[in-house]
């Protein structure tokens, strides 16, 4: 299907606009799906004194999400960003159709019956979804295809919080690595389009109201402190989560799995009810300045009863929320780190409040509860201007931006000092497949070694002679000889210089075997090398060309430095072009 009247960068702007309204569209239809499928659980188990429905509704929830993703989607659906990212990685942009549905039913579910996760990556994968098969149905090239895809992104995330700036700058930090003045304006009109559905929809109040109160320059060291905290614990949120994950990943069988995770969730949920669901209703709470009720609400509402106690309850609520989340997941739950961040920060940040107001400052604890979400995004996201923007369009806190640039900018700087990459993007960077803001590593990520290794290099038996090898000489113009057996091999290499030195003993033509003078290249390339890797041996060698082996060393050819030159500067073009 075409748009035989408009011209490329039109058709895309057009798509752009259709993606964020449908991308909007989803991101309010998750919302009233977890929002409807809590009011009927809750209608449900309402005889049950207590609460004591939350030890088993979310591992209930859990096990059907697990149900559909086994027997109706079978395909792995986690990690919604980091899937995206992979997406882009990838050099096609291609997420299968039926993620434009089974991210959403999943979530809700798991999300709807108490799973302690976000629904923001969940949305933001069904968002990409949209803009990577609508790409795909109108033939769009792959840099036009990664530019609608992150319209999707950016309008799930606009749609899902009213924040259609937050949307654009999350694309550009977290997802697009080559935004140009021409990207920009499908984006805009994406979020935009996003922002306006959920406004129809669910009206113009704020995700999160606040009471804010004026920010005062006495507070300035608090925030510097609150920063610094996120910081640290922002390093703790990664390592913790996917260590977690690696044991988890660990337990053999997908039901056994399930049934460990969910009864640990369940307790984990009972004795802490702010860990049930996404938690936003204890934010929201926290934000109008009211003070926390737990009376038989939990066992250990007794904590509840002195004000430290209830520092000590929130300190632990923080650091257990990492192993909820990770539970939720491991156990079959669908749904992502991107709230839980957001709630860790909000505790984060009332916990270092109350405790500098009991200790005789005077401090705003709403505001600190917007600082520590902006913070705690800015270190586990390490997306400082996505957190700052986020926090104040879904909370209108604009006129705090200076203690949240200043928490947000602290806790990127100190989670950089012991964490190169983000919660999405370690995964993806350690198989070196990462693309990134900068250029040169991502054109490099781009590109293919099995694209660029040539088998016109002639090849030369081991047990041949000097005279063999000057009557191939004669037929060819190769500068080097690959050296290979009959099981296809690699011995060696036979330069045209070594040949040189030996062309004019004919006396030696058929007695001097090949292995006598044959060499070992300066490096090897194998076969699964990145192509930072391998242009890395080709600088620190100064060949010209080397061979590409696979790790039993069977040849495969030829790798040359001009060939990888020409390729990066073709790709270059086409990764810069507007």
């Amino acid at each position: 299907m075409t748009f035989p009247k408009l011209s490329p960068r039109n058709r895309l702007l057009a798509l752009a606009l259709l993606t964020g309204c449908l991308s909007g569209g989803a991101a309010v239809l998750l919302h009233f799906l977890i929002s409807l499928i809590k009011t009927a659980a809750d209608g449900v188990f309402s005889f049950i004194p207590g609460r004591w429905q939350w030890l088993v509704l979310p591992g209930v929830g859990m096990l059907i999400s697990l149900l559909i993703v086994k027997y109706l989607v079978r395909d792995n659906i986690s990690h919604g960003v980091t899937k995206v990212l992979q997406a882009i990685s990838n050099k096609q942009c291609f997420i299968k159709a039926h993620n434009l549905w089974s991210s959403m039913v999943t979530s809700a579910v798991t999300i709807g019956l108490g799973g302690s996760v976000g629904a923001e990556a969940p949305i933001v994968y069904t968002g990409a979804a949209i803009g990577s098969n609508l790409g795909r149905r109108f033939g769009l090239s792959y840099r036009q295809m990664t530019i609608l895809l992150g319209c999707g992104a950016a309008g799930a995330l606009a749609g899902i919080f009213k924040a259609p700036l937050a949307g654009v700058l999350f694309t550009m930090e977290i997802l697009l690595f080559n935004i140009s003045m021409s990207s920009l304006m499908p984006l805009l009109l994406s979020t935009v389009a996003a922002a306006t559905v959920a406004y129809i929809f669910t009206g113009p109040e704020a995700e999160f109201a606040a009471a804010i109160v004026p920010f005062r320059i006495s507070n300035f060291p608090f925030y510097c402190i609150l920063g610094g905290f996120c910081g640290l614990f922002s390093v703790f949120f990664v390592r913790c989560t996917l260590w977690l994950e690696d044991r988890a990943a660990k337990v053999a069988g997908a039901y056994r799995k399930w049934a460990v995770c969910a009864v640990a969730l369940g307790l984990l949920i009972f004795l802490f009810p702010p860990l049930y669901g996404e938690g936003y209703d204890w934010v929201r709470m926290l934000l109008s300045g009211g003070d926390p009720d737990f009376s038989d609400v939990t066992l250990l509402s007794f904590l509840t009863r002195s004000p430290w106690g209830i520092v000590l309850f929130f300190a632990l609520v923080m650091l257990l929320k990492v192993f909820s989340m990770t539970f939720t997941n491991a156990g079959g739950g669908v749904g992502g780190t991107f709230g839980p961040t957001l709630f860790v920060g909000a505790i984060a940040g009332f916990v270092i409040a109350r405790v500098l107001n009991l200790c005789g400052t005077d401090v705003p604890e709403s505001n600190f509860v917007l600082a520590g979400m902006a913070a705690m995004m800015a270190g586990v996201m390490q997306a400082p201007l996505t957190a700052i923007f986020l926090i104040a369009e879904m909370t209108g806190g604009y006129e705090l931006f200076l203690p949240l640039i200043l928490t947000a900018a602290l806790s990127f700087g100190t989670t950089r000092i012991f964490e190169k990459y983000s919660i999405y993007t370690k995964r993806i960077a350690q198989t070196g497949e990462l693309l990134t803001h900068d250029s040169d590593q991502a054109v490099l990520t781009l590109m293919s070694l099995n694209e660029l290794v040539s088998d016109k290099y002639p090849r030369i038996s081991p047990d041949a002679k000097l005279g063999d090898v000057v009557r191939v000489l004669k037929s060819s113009s190769a500068q080097v000889y690959a050296v290979v057996d009959s099981a296809g091999l690699f011995c060696g290499q036979v330069t045209l210089d070594n040949i040189h030195r030996l062309a004019f003993r004919t006396d030696k033509y058929n007695t001097l075997p090949v292995r006598s003078f044959m060499e070992e290249p300066k490096a090897f390339i194998y076969a699964d090398d990145k192509m930072d890797t391998v242009m890395d041996k080709f600088d620190k060698t100064g060949a010209w060309r080397l061979p590409v082996l696979t790790e039993n060393r069977r040849y495969l050819g030829y790798a040359s430095r001009s060939r990888i030159l020409t390729a990066y500067r073709e790709k270059l073009r086409d990764f810069s072009q507007d």
